[in-house]
Parts: structure tokens; sequence; C-alpha cells
């Protein structure tokens, strides 16, 4: 499954510390809470 940032619709893969879904391009970390990531702009963390 590939997953896609709602912002800017690029990949987002799996960060290095495996704590979220990283997207390089727009600067956010989209977490990943109870082994479910969570993809919402609102919830994103900038990095």
């Amino acid at each position: 499954m590939i997953l896609a940032c709602p912002e800017c619709k690029e990949t987002v893969p799996l960060s290095e510390q495996k704590n979220g879904l990283i997207d390089k391009s727009c600067g956010l970390l989209y977490p990943i809470r109870n082994d479910i990531p969570v993809i919402l702009v609102g919830e994103a963390v900038k990095v």
C-alpha cells in the first residue's frame, strides 16, 4: 500500500525513527498511533 500526503499528494515513507510518515516536500511528519498512520494535515508536525 502506498500512502500520500493529502496536501501535496507526494508519497510519505516511514521515517528513520519509525515514529511516523514523513513528507519531505511539505516538511511534515504524520504520526503513527496504535499502529495506525494519522494522515491528517491538522495532526501533522512540522520537521
